[in-house]
């Protein structure tokens, strides 16, 4: 029971960061594109995280089961849904920020 009670901690912790590192991406990166990318990855692997600790804690159960729709639910709807707002913002003329190189190579 200690065993999966410290790998579900290492998992809850593990969601964590990943959550905090895709409002990170929010905060910071430039453009809608980018911001997206950032939200949907992270989203997708910080439920995984986090439902794979609770299914641990569940043990094999109708919760296990339960839970793990749930997870299936959500890498299916969370990229999906990642893509469409990024078609969507293209399609209405959004551009990405792009960054071009000084003309003297950066040496002034």
């Amino acid at each position: 029971m200690l065993v999966i009670d410290i790998v579900s901690g290492l998992l809850l912790l593990a969601g964590s960061i990943l959550g905090l590192s895709g409002a990170w991406g929010l905060l910071k990166f430039p453009d809608f594109y980018a911001r997206v990318h950032a939200a949907s990855i992270t989203d997708t692997l910080c439920a995984a995280c986090f439902v794979a600790a609770l299914m641990l804690q569940a043990s094999f159960s109708l919760v296990a089961v339960k839970l793990l729709m749930v997870l299936l639910l959500l890498w299916l709807t969370s990229p999906t849904s990642g893509h469409a707002l990024v078609k969507a913002a293209h399609r209405s003329g959004l551009r990405a920020v792009t960054w071009t190189p000084p003309a003297d190579g950066g040496r002034s």
